[in-house]
């Protein structure tokens, strides 16, 4: 058990330096990572993946506080924008805990693999939505909320928090950058929340699950991760400022590339 927690406290320091380094989201990391440290663990096939993607949502919710207090600081975060897509993503979020719940192991990881695939394509070439107005024209209420039901839902069947979905629509609709990172994270939060609270929700009783879970999150990888990531994206951020992060994030990519297509060959 001591040896298990030393892992998942050295997955969330891994996943807080490439967070601050890079901006990407702790899911990108933590899901991938949980899948392999709980199949070496035993833990069964039908749920492990479940378990990847319900404790990452919750190490989210944890890890998200302090980017938001960061970006409010400098009064970046549009709170008007994340207000209005928090609806949607709360509906989207549960509809895709539910639907995930219903899906194979093996189908969502193969699902991710392609996540990870076109997440290191934007990454590797530098992939960015350009701008279609020289000022913020976002849709009507009612077609943000149809947005934040599709960023809700496929967050919650990959584990992420949603930034690499809510920051290109938002720049694509004439946000500017700092503006859309810091409102896509404060819509990260809910995300989050609702996300591990919906995985609990259906995977509660589930026979299959390890000792110490509540549904499909697993607390001693929630634990061991939420220590030690928010200290170390700060460490990143300060990293960004010292190394070629531009070199440093087509590695990443590349990394992120191979990772994906495991995951898209692994049976």
């Amino acid at each position: 058990m001591l040896t298990d927690l030393i892992l998942y406290l050295l997955i969330g320091s891994f996943t807080g330096v490439l967070a601050g380094l890079f901006g990407v989201g702790g899911g990108t990391i933590i899901v991938p990572a949980l899948i392999l440290t709980l199949t070496a663990q035993g833990v069964s096939t039908i749920v492990l993946t479940h378990i990847a993607i319900g404790t990452s949502l919750a190490a989210i919710s944890v890890t998200s506080i302090s980017s938001i207090q960061a970006h409010h600081q400098r009064n970046a975060v549009l709170w008007p924008v994340a207000r209005q897509l928090v609806p949607g993503v709360c509906v989207g979020v549960w509809a895709g805990a539910a639907i995930a719940s219903h899906l194979s192991g093996a189908v969502l990881q193969k699902s991710f693999g392609v996540f990870l695939v076109l997440i290191a394509m934007q990454m590797g070439l530098n992939l960015q939505p350009r701008l279609q107005a020289e000022t913020a024209v976002l849709p009507k209420l009612g077609l943000l909320w149809i947005t934040g039901t599709v960023i809700g839902l496929l967050s919650a069947v990959f584990g992420i928090g949603g930034g690499s979905l809510t920051v290109p629509f938002l720049s694509w609709h004439g946000v500017r950058m700092q503006n859309a990172v810091a409102t896509a994270a404060a819509a990260g939060f809910p995300i989050a929340v609702v996300g591990a609270c919906a995985y609990i929700w259906h995977g509660w009783g589930n026979a299959l699950l390890p000792a110490a879970s509540s549904g499909f999150v697993y607390w001693p990888a929630f634990a061991g991760i939420a220590v030690t990531s928010i200290g170390f994206a700060k460490l990143g951020a300060q990293m960004a400022h010292m190394l070629d992060a531009q070199k440093l994030k087509r590695l990443f990519a590349l990394f992120l590339f191979a990772l994906g297509i495991y995951f898209l060959i692994r049976r």
